[in-house]
């Protein structure tokens, strides 16, 4: 239950919301009232189960603990998809969902000087963070990029598996007197490996056909030189057709390209690099691409060849690349345009 203290006598509950910290198996949620004179107050945190039976049981505490006169609102982290089922069920019943990036709840909390991370600690800061701010209401997203995301995640997956088993068997062959078994099983597998990526290719490109507002945004994006369908599928899918995404630098940053640099005084000089804290998936799909774009598309090249000159490694220029290119993915999808290269 709050804790209600006296010096919020006379004070206007102006918002309040629960913030849910969202794992694979449970979730923890707390509840901050904030008043007319700027206080706020917290709920106990407490841990419910990730399903219906817990879903049931969140709702009833939220109706012991919520003040009925004051509409509350129910925020949440994208976690990864763990907050898929909850967030579905409260907009199923009427209830004002909003869904964030990890990232701007972990700039929050940094404002807030916290540095303690429990589930507890960041159920409250979600918490605070849905009454000091405006946040929009989710929507869930269209089926057809439900369905696109298990598609390419599978796809990708798949592909991974593909990868190992290969360099299992190089590595057999480079090896004295070989299993002749060991060496057939591996590529066996890789052979049905092969059939099910190509299987799992063409459903995602009947899936994409046979929506017509998807095909013709598709067909613009692939005006850019070096990105393909199976790259569009995985940055649509990922983000869910950009629909959590605001602004260029967030999308950087939730795909892990935001820049981190350590220098602190004269002692302390770090190399300059991206975070990769984000969706390492995107990351994947853009690497081949961005080779492409560094070989065929000019204004890539002469980017790519300025980033790498007096550089020790040339993946520098090619994540450069990779972050451009995503960018001007989100630039065109925002503006339902095609690619024109600067002449």
């Amino acid at each position: 239950m709050l804790t209600l203290k006296s010096f919020t006598m006379g004070q206007l509950l102006v918002r309040q919301c629960f913030g849910i910290d969202i794992a694979k198996g449970d979730f923890t949620a707390s509840l901050c009232r904030h008043y007319s004179a700027g206080d706020v107050l917290f709920s106990d945190t407490v841990t419910f189960e990730n399903s219906r039976k817990g879903f049931n049981q969140f709702l009833r505490w939220c109706q012991k603990v919520s003040e009925p006169s004051v509409p509350a609102t129910y925020l949440m982290e994208a976690t990864g998809i763990y907050f898929e089922p909850l967030a579905y069920h409260l907009h199923r019943i009427h209830k004002h969902v909003s869904v964030l990036l990890p990232n701007k709840v972990k700039h929050y909390a940094k404002s807030l000087n916290i540095k303690t991370k429990t589930d507890a600690v960041d159920a409250r800061v979600i918490a605070r963070f849905g009454t000091e701010r405006q946040h929009p209401e989710w929507q869930p997203p269209k089926e057809i990029y439900k369905k696109l995301r298990e598609l390419t995640r599978l796809c990708g997956d798949l592909k991974k598996e593909r990868t190992v088993f290969s360099n299992r068997t190089r590595s057999t062959e480079a090896g004295e007197s070989p299993n002749s078994f060991v060496l057939k099983a591996n590529n066996r597998v890789i052979k049905e490996l092969d059939n099910l990526i190509e299987k799992c290719e063409k459903e995602i490109a009947a899936l994409v056909e046979g929506d017509i507002e998807l095909r013709e945004r598709f067909e613009k994006l692939m005006t850019i030189k070096g990105i393909g369908l199976t790259t569009l599928a995985v940055v649509i899918a990922e983000t869910q057709g950009f629909a959590l995404i605001s602004n260029r630098k967030q999308l950087a940053s939730y795909a892990g390209y935001d820049v981190v640099q350590r220098e602190s005084g004269s002692s302390v000089k770090g190399k300059t690099r991206i975070s990769k804290k984000g969706n390492s998936r995107i990351r994947a799909a853009m690497h081949f691409p961005a080779l492409v774009s560094c070989r065929f598309n000019q204004n890539m090249k002469d980017d790519y060849l300025r980033i790498i000159e007096h550089k020790t490694s040339k993946m520098v220029g090619a994540t450069a690349v990779q972050r451009k290119l995503l960018l001007l993915i989100y630039t065109l999808w925002k503006n339902n345009d095609t690619f024109k290269e600067e002449m």
